[in-house]
């Protein structure tokens, strides 16, 4: 029987007990959201000595931190460099590809300094092509983000089918340096380590209000006043109205996995046996990972509307058999989804609203490396640091076109995009599978 449960609750790290903000409080500067984003800032905040104080609605990781596919990408979701380029202009283009390629080393060496517990392992990303003309984009652009240090490796069918137990992909596109993490686990520790710094984290504690009066941000929490110089938002997919107009700037949209229980030796054997982690190039993406425990976590894109979660989950236990045939009749014991913010530029945006205040947001599917990034740049940002002299550039905010329309049409839309997939791979499926081949060679 599949349980509502997020399966990174059964195997995450112990939870630590943060009160609830339960008077007043004066401090330098108050980070709102206790995900990857909010936690990093106040880490590097603490560090540097600053009075920083996390203020988080619910539990630590009870967001899409700790709900996400925990796995670290080190790629900006852009297809292309030039719409990067063309997105952030020249230099920040330079300084975004650099820090985005080498996010996922930086982060797994942060993990090994502050001796966080996660399960953190770095064997790799594989990104399978489920169509021709899918596979020629992708290696396409591989290529070209090649030529800026990407470290991209090409496979063919036979070796992605050894190396994932996958069916019915052409070939695929490795990213080295790509890992993954138990991110419940993640950001667990780093609260720990924030709390170990110096930072007072306080959850349950929900933001209803922000004022300034002479240079002074006034927070209120309930009947109580929290008063800083800065204020940070990093609530990401679950921004609210507390700053308006931000949440306009995103399109939420929900992330969903299932999990299984512990599966026999040999069936393990045939799933991603050297502990890569894999999504694919379909436009409702899947996404999957093997656990040390022995389960198998599987994943993909949800609806956003109430009431119509089941069909996403519906049809995710279709997928999985014609993708990984090893896991017919297996259990799947959980399903969980958390929200993940997308941009019109498909580019993480930092912005400055207001005087004293940073918000960073919209990773696009790949925040666990990319909110680090933001994380550690805000807080430069916070400390002082020039605003040309920052990774991401600080932009105005600006409503994401058609916000309404496309949120409203999402089922519509979902349905539309997993009949192209289904046309598009499920010709090479069954017999067929893997009978044509892109050759793993860096193409012309």
């Amino acid at each position: 029987m599949v349980t509502k449960t997020a399966f990174w609750t059964v195997t995450g790290t112990p939870v630590d007990h943060y009160d609830p903000i339960a008077g007043d409080v004066t401090c330098d500067v108050v980070v709102i959201g206790g995900g990857f984003t909010g936690l990093r800032t106040a880490l590097d905040l603490a560090h540097a000595g600053t009075d920083v104080q996390v203020i988080e609605g619910g539990q630590i990781g009870q967001g899409a931190s700790g709900r996400s596919g925990g796995q670290v990408n080190p790629m900006l979701p852009v297809a292309k460099p030039e719409h990067l380029r063309d997105a952030v202009g020249d230099t920040y283009f330079e300084r975004m590809t650099a820090a985005s390629l080498a996010s996922a080393d930086d982060l797994f060496e942060l993990i090994r300094t502050e001796n966080i517990d996660c399960e953190a392992r770095q064997h790799g990303w594989i990104r399978a092509e489920h169509c021709a003309s899918a596979a020629r984009v992708a290696r396409h652009n591989a290529r070209l983000w090649n030529s800026f240090g990407a470290g991209f490796e090409f496979m063919d069918a036979g070796e992605t089918r050894r190396k994932t137990g996958a069916r019915g992909y052409l070939g695929a596109v490795m990213a080295p340096k790509g890992g993954a993490v138990q991110p419940l686990s993640l950001v667990r520790g780093l609260a720990r380590a924030a709390a170990r710094a110096g930072a007072r984290i306080a959850t349950q504690s929900r933001v209803t209000g922000m004022t300034r009066a002479d240079g002074i941000w006034t927070l209120s929490v309930g009947a109580h006043r929290v008063r800083a110089s800065q204020v940070v938002l990093a609530t990401n997919g679950y921004t609210d109205g507390t700053q308006p107009g931000l949440r306009r700037t995103i399109l939420p949209f929900t992330s969903i996995q299932i999990a299984t229980e512990p599966l026999p030796d040999d069936v393990l054997a045939e799933l991603l046996p050297e502990g890569h982690t894999i999504s694919d190039t379909r436009r409702l993406i899947m996404y999957s990972r093997r656990e040390p425990g022995g389960q198998f976590v599987f994943g993909g894109i949800g609806y956003t509307l109430p009431g119509m979660g089941r069909r996403g989950y519906s049809w995710m236990l279709q997928d999985v058999p014609r993708l990984f045939p090893a896991l017919r009749g297996v259990t799947w014991k959980y399903r969980w989804g958390g929200q993940i913010a997308l941009t019109q530029d498909r580019v993480p945006h930092m912005h400055e609203p207001q005087p004293g205040v940073i918000a960073g947001l919209g990773y696009n599917g790949r925040g666990v490396a990319m909110s680090h990034l933001m994380g550690r740049e805000m807080a430069r940002r916070a400390l002082g640091a020039p605003a040309d002299s920052l990774v991401f550039p600080i932009t105005p905010m600006k409503p994401y076109a058609f916000r309404e329309i496309q949120s409203a049409g999402s089922p519509l839309a979902l349905c539309y995009l997993r009949i192209r997939d289904q046309l598009e791979m499920g010709r090479r499926t069954g017999a067929a599978a893997g009978s044509r081949s892109i050759p793993n060679t860096d193409p012309a």
